[in-house]
Formats: C-alpha cells, sequence, structure tokens
C-alpha cells in the first residue's frame, strides 16, 4: 500500500497488525500480534452493557538521525491504570503495556512515517470489559488491545490557530464523576456540543458543569492560557509571564499539558493551575488547546454568545506557544537532547 504521508489526516489508516490480550482466570494473558481486526463478544459484554471501557492514545517519531522515538509510553501506560482504576477494571500492568506497544511497533514497522512528513505513527490502546453482564455491576474479564495508525495533524494546516465557541447548555463531565479518566463515555457525551460548536464553524470551550464560569476543557483537549503581568518595585518594571491551565476534578490530566509545563517552568514562566473565569481570557496575550492528537492548537478568538462577547487573542501563533510547540517537537523528533528521558529510542 502507498501513503502520501503529507496528505494524512487524523483518521484511521489500516495497518498490518494489532496487539491483543486478554484478562482471564485472574491474571494477563501474554500480548500477541495478530492481523485480526474484529472482535467477538457476548452481546452482554459490560463494555456494551455498561459502558466498561477505558483508552489512550501515544505517538512514535521517526527522528532527524533515522531513530523511532515513542513519548512518554509509562505515562500513558499509569494513566490508563488510573480509568481501570475508576470503571472498576483490571489495570494493565506497566511492563505488558510497552511490550504490547513495542510489538505494535515492530509488527508495523512499514507504517512509521518519514521525517519531516509531520505525520506519526499513533497508538490508539483499547481496554473493554468482556464479562456477560445483566445484572449492573463491573466485569471480571477483559481484553486490551493496541490500535496502530499513522496519521498527520490534528487540524489541517497543521500549527495554526482554531476558533472556539463557549458552551453552557451540555455538560462533557461532573465533577466527581468520570472526566479525569480517559473513557469514552465523556466523548460520547461530548458529541451533541461539539457538533453543534462545528456547525457553526468552531470548536467547543466546554464550561464547568457546576456554575459554567470556569474553562474545562477545549473540545478532548486540555486548555492553555498565557497571560503578561507588569510589576514595578523600587521604581523597576519587570513582566511576569503566566501559564495558566484549569484546575478541576472533571479534566483529563493530559500528558502534552504536563510535559508543556515542564518547558515552560525551564523558561521563567510561572504555572498556575487554577480556577479560569471565562472573562479572564480578555486578558490573555495567547491561549491554546493541548494534547497529544493536536500537541499545541492556538487559539485565535473565543466567542461567547450568551455575553454577546467575542474574545480576540490572536491572529496567528503567539511567540510563546510557538516557542513551546517547536521545544516539544525537538525532544520527540530527537532535534534536541531529552533531558527528561521522555522518549523511549527504538533502533533500526
Amino acid at each position: 500500500m502507498k501513503i502520501d504521508w503529507s496528505q494524512l489526516g487524523f483518521h484511521y489508516t489500516e495497518t498490518d497488525y494489532i496487539v491483543r490480550a486478554a484478562y482471564r482466570d485472574g491474571h494477563w494473558e501474554a500480548p500477541y500480534a495478530t492481523r485480526n481486526k474484529y472482535l467477538t463478544l457476548h452481546v452482554s459484554a459490560t463494555c456494551l452493557q455498561y459502558g466498561q471501557e477505558a483508552f489512550e492514545g501515544l505517538k512514535a517519531f521517526r527522528g532527524i538521525d533515522g531513530k523511532v522515538r515513542i513519548f512518554r509510553w509509562q505515562e500513558n501506560a499509569k494513566r490508563m491504570q488510573r480509568s481501570a482504576e475508576g470503571l472498576k477494571m483490571e489495570p494493565v500492568p506497566t511492563e505488558l503495556f510497552g511490550e504490547a506497544i513495542r510489538l505494535a511497533l515492530k509488527k508495523n514497522r512499514r507504517f512509521i512515517p518519514p521525517y519531516e512528513t509531520g505525520a506519526t505513527l499513533y497508538f490508539r490502546p483499547l481496554l473493554i470489559g468482556t464479562t456477560p453482564r445483566l445484572g449492573v455491576g463491573p466485569g471480571r474479564e477483559f481484553e486490551f488491545i493496541v490500535i496502530p495508525s499513522p496519521i498527520g495533524p490534528y487540524y489541517e494546516g497543521k500549527f495554526h490557530c482554531t476558533s472556539f465557541i463557549v458552551n453552557r447548555r451540555i455538560d462533557r463531565a461532573a465533577p466527581l464523576g468520570t472526566g479525569a479518566f480517559k473513557v469514552g463515555g465523556n466523548y460520547a457525551a461530548s458529541f451533541r456540543a461539539t457538533e453543534a460548536a462545528h456547525a457553526l464553524g468552531y470548536d467547543c470551550l466546554f464550561t464547568d458543569s457546576k456554575t459554567h464560569r470556569y474553562i474545562d476543557e477545549c473540545s478532548a483537549a486540555n486548555f492553555i492560557g498565557i497571560k503578561k503581568t507588569d510589576r514595578y518595585a523600587d521604581g523597576v518594571q519587570s513582566t511576569d509571564i503566566e501559564y495558566l491551565t484549569p484546575r478541576s476534578t472533571a479534566i483529563l490530566p493530559s500528558i502534552t499539558n504536563d510535559s508543556l509545563m515542564t518547558l515552560a517552568r525551564e523558561r521563567g514562566l510561572k504555572i498556575r493551575r487554577r480556577k479560569i473565569r471565562i472573562e479572564e481570557l480578555a486578558d490573555m496575550q495567547e491561549a491554546a488547546a493541548c494534547g497529544t492528537a493536536c500537541v499545541i492548537s492556538p487559539i485565535d478568538k473565543v466567542v461567547d454568545p450568551d455575553k454577546g462577547i467575542t474574545y480576540h487573542l490572536t491572529d496567528e501563533p503567539g511567540p510563546i506557544l510557538t516557542e513551546l510547540y517547536q521545544a516539544l517537537q525537538d525532544i520527540q523528533y530527537g532535534r534536541a537532547k531529552d533531558t527528561h528521558r521522555w522518549c523511549e529510542i527504538i533502533d533500526n
């Protein structure tokens, strides 16, 4: 199969193998590669009846040196374990998770996009409950699957600005619910709002479901705001640059956001994780959505239809977010030293 790497979007492309492992009789079986992309499930499986499932997303990058780097997969393993515990599923051990990712990469090497194409090999680990059950309750058998697919940029045009519209009418996740877990139900619950926003030409900016006063998530991604504050002391002016991101029990902890905060802190930015009012957008110089899929997607404007206000942030990606985006990409593609040991290098 011939692939035009430059034309890939964030869409599924068939690869040679997926990797599977089952949890039965109280233990995890060894992962294995298979060409069979289909599931044989009982119609009463808990993943179908009660939504007992969780998933992840991570990438492998072909570097400038020709080597392949898998980015922070251990953090994805930990996050899937937290999701599993939140839905009363058997957590996938970190060692098994890593073994399955490496096997999926090894068996699908020809689908790793070349360097400088803007494309990556994406992995979608999936954990589902397979126990047949009609009574409400968790299953006791599970299947873990790693689905690889080469992908292009999440947003067309690569690193460019996106517009958002504030949503106060549909809640994505409850404060003490499953918002902090990466489970399919959170995304299904967002479809009505995101599709309505897309119909108007925007992405959806979710507010908190308790008060609808604070920024929650940017569609399926975390929110970042950059705010500059001038300070005066003894007649001397200085400028603090704040990296703002919401603190909430309803928000998925983003591995990309965590990485960007580390890079921002190293550059002297003040990291602030707190509740962020919608009105604070007026005082921000830059803002963005961030996540594995989009990395950083700068926001040019946010429309608040309930208040009749449009917050104009920038016409093009700002300098701070551009620097952070480049710094993260340089590590992922091997152009900069990986001082944090975020990447596992897989030699050819």
